[in-house]
């Protein structure tokens, strides 16, 4: 489990096939600020909010195997630059975010980032798919980043949804190289899977 409370931008400086077109790759990444020293191999880092587990690491930098599934799943996974990293929570760590799984559940796209007094707005259009669990002050994560959403307006073919970013959060994360256009990587919140889960069963019962 995550926080969506990003430790570290980390940059992926190398690429390497692990079979033919259709298979996936290995990932090395320059931890950045990240420490290492408690890292173990088979421990989970989440790299823009997607979770991989550790398979190589030096003191300064990790590698990590990404499957084709989720590289057909996921943004920011296929190419060198940087990324959010955040490793797996202990029992005895302070939840600053909320309840994260690491597990992308869909792309979104950015309608809109632009500065708005001394925050910035950012704005994503979803799919049909993902609108349905996106709600005003819910929890939202993009690109491993925890977020409330601010406004929620719902289209035929999905929705847009705003969020709120400080200063702070532009600094410290890769959201500020967002542009219109640009694809991120969306996790619902943990409780609206479990709720939808629940009516269907008892729809299903009824």
């Amino acid at each position: 489990m995550f926080t969506g409370i990003v430790a570290a931008v980390g940059k992926i400086t190398a690429i390497s096939p692990l079979g033919d077109a259709n298979a996936g790759h290995r990932l090395t990444v320059h931890a950045g600020g990240l420490p290492l020293a408690d890292v173990a191999l088979g421990d989970s880092i989440t790299l823009n909010g997607a979770c991989m587990t550790v398979v190589a690491k030096t003191d300064q930098q990790f590698e990590v195997d990404v499957s084709r599934e989720s590289l057909n799943c996921t943004a920011g996974l296929d190419g060198l630059g940087e990324v959010n990293l955040e490793k797996a929570v202990t029992l005895a760590e302070r939840l600053g975010g909320h309840l994260v799984s690491g597990h992308v559940d869909g792309l979104g796209e950015v309608s809109r980032f632009e500065p708005i007094g001394e925050s910035w707005l950012l704005a994503v259009r979803t799919p049909k798919t993902l609108a349905k669990y996106i709600a005003v002050k819910g929890s939202i994560v993009i690109n491993g980043v925890s977020l409330t959403v601010n406004s929620v307006e719902d289209h035929s073919d999905g929705c847009e949804f705003s969020v709120n970013l400080i200063p702070h959060t532009v600094q410290v994360t890769t959201l500020k190289h967002l542009k219109t256009g640009s694809k991120v990587n969306l996790e619902i919140d943990l409780i609206a899977r479990y709720v939808e889960r629940m009516l269907g069963w008892q729809q299903q019962s009824s």
